[in-house]
């Protein structure tokens, strides 16, 4: 597992824990040699998980929309930017680069991206791993959602069980070593 897909806010939050686990996690992802895959943004979190890996020494890949190239956004010292044409490339492009996907905190656009991708790996459109940083409790009350799912009959267990979930950087990549992708929903795509 070489390159890390990144979630993340555009926002930096209104809490420094967040501002300081990305840091954390940008500068832990370049030392363990993983390429940083995010959204191509200077903002927010995203700018801080781009800056903090390039400050280690990191490899650091965005992939932005023209929309957003446009009104300034992206990140100007990359290790390379793709620019796309809309969101959905953006995705795509994301998910064929990257091994394995994480969130952090942020709004609908971080939500919307890992569901995504935590969907495609349902539907064995990829067989990558999907996690959530839960920087102090941010994603708990989703994931009692998601476990409201399950128990509701609406999400089958082995893929909830399948979207990991910690406050530890260093315990993500753990479970990302030793993932085992179950069953896709229909079979093997």
């Amino acid at each position: 597992m070489n390159s890390i897909a990144i979630f993340c806010g555009s926002k930096a939050g209104n809490e420094s824990v967040f501002i300081e686990q990305a840091q954390k996690v940008g500068a832990y992802l370049a030392e363990q040699g993983k390429t940083v895959i995010y959204g191509g943004g200077r903002t927010g979190l995203m700018g801080i998980i781009a800056d903090s890996a390039l400050q280690a020494g990191g490899k650091v890949i965005g992939v932005i929309p023209t929309t957003l190239v446009d009104r300034e956004l992206a990140h100007p010292q990359l290790t390379e930017l793709h620019v796309v044409n809309t969101m959905h490339e953006r995705k795509a492009k994301m998910a064929e680069l990257a091994d394995g996907f994480i969130a952090l905190p942020g709004g609908a656009g971080t939500l919307e991206e890992i569901f995504e991708q935590w969907t495609w790996a349902q539907l064995g459109i990829h067989l990558k791993p999907c996690a959530f940083l839960n920087i102090h409790d941010f994603y708990t009350p989703l994931f009692d959602m998601i476990h409201r799912t399950v128990e509701t009959g609406f999400t089958q267990a082995r893929f909830a069980e399948q979207l990991f979930q910690s406050e530890s950087i260093e315990e993500i990549l753990e479970k990302f070593k030793n993932y085992q992708a179950p069953e896709p929903k229909w079979g093997v795509q």
